[in-house]
């Protein structure tokens, strides 16, 4: 009888750990803000976890240069001011996936659309 039960625990743990949520490469197509949130939130036993946390961290702050480069002439105008000093990139990163999750009806659209209503809502320019 143990050993039956043993087997059955045994089963249950594989078959557990096979149905996680795990990054696919589809997720690295960030066609959604659920794919982008995915490759954030990836577990650290997932095969895909460097690669999926680095491209997260490149997606989020690649987008946020490319708005500040845009916003950098003497008429441009920012549509977000970071206070001094400004929060690191770990805490803005996980800043963002909290409030993403917080708003699920954005799962659906654009990830930097999603990025950038997290930063105007947290750090909007007065």
């Amino acid at each position: 009888m143990r050993w039956r039960t043993l087997s059955l625990l045994c089963m249950s743990f594989l078959l557990c750990s096979q149905t996680a949520s795990a990054v696919t490469q589809e997720d690295f197509m960030v066609r959604t803000t659920e794919d982008l949130l995915d490759l954030c939130t990836v577990p650290a036993e997932d095969e895909l976890h460097e690669e999926a946390i680095h491209f997260c961290h490149g997606y989020l702050v690649g987008a946020y240069h490319y708005h500040k480069a845009s916003r950098s002439g003497p008429d441009a105008e920012p549509l977000v001011c970071l206070p001094e000093p400004p929060p690191s990139r770990q805490s803005a990163i996980s800043m963002f996936i909290e409030w993403a999750k917080a708003h699920p009806q954005y799962m659906d659209e654009l990830p930097v659309e999603t990025e950038f209503r997290f930063l105007m809502e947290t750090w909007p320019c007065k």
